[in-house]
């Protein structure tokens, strides 16, 4: 037992932070992960797309993931919730995800690219093109919104012609019952 990766998102650029974000700084945000990495604890490290963000601003996250060189990068898709700050911004369609997408895997050739959360919802019908430049996604519920059903997502990978692996690359059938099971991510191989 222990931990041996924590998840710590740098969120935004480090232009952008302070547009999202007013109680703690971008550095700050920076060495946590700088301290979590001389613990000898990998990193989960992403960001969060469609605040508001420019196109510079997504590739300067994408260039500060790589200069901490994390381990895995989440990427999660903001989906609008009333009542909060963000609730109007709409500034996502499947063709712009996808291009994030790709940009994030020609710029972290080696890190693990982990599809998260808005991806049903931004993604649409266009999701199994998402895993090409991505390792895995995020299956099940999030934080603060559904997810599509983990028999749907697991049908997506296997006809987009992916093979379903759990972390220590077991597949992810019960081979007494050949049914599916569930796990917080999909990895594709």
């Amino acid at each position: 037992a222990g931990v041996d990766r924590v998840n710590h998102n740098l969120n935004t650029s480090e232009n952008y932070h302070p547009q999202i974000c007013s109680t703690h700084t971008f550095h700050d945000r920076v060495a946590t992960i700088k301290n979590v990495q001389a613990a000898g604890i990998t990193t989960c490290c992403g960001g969060i797309l469609g605040m508001g963000e420019s196109d510079e601003d997504i590739i300067d996250l994408a260039y500060s993931l790589r200069e901490l060189e994390v381990t895995s990068v989440p990427l999660n898709f903001l989906i609008p919730i009333p009542g909060t700050p963000l609730a109007e911004i709409r500034e996502l369609n499947p063709r712009r995800c996808l291009r994030i997408l790709c940009l994030f895997r020609f710029l972290l050739p080696a890190q693990e690219i982990r599809i998260a959360g808005g991806r049903e919802v931004h993604l649409k019908s266009l999701q199994p093109l998402g895993l090409y430049p991505a390792n895995s996604i995020f299956i099940g519920d999030y934080l603060t919104t559904p997810g599509q059903a983990a028999y749907n997502d697991f049908q997506m990978i296997e006809d987009a012609g992916f093979v379903l692996e759990t972390a220590d690359n077991q597949a992810v059938v019960d081979a007494d019952t050949g049914t599916r099971e569930c796990s917080a991510v999909a990895q594709l191989k």
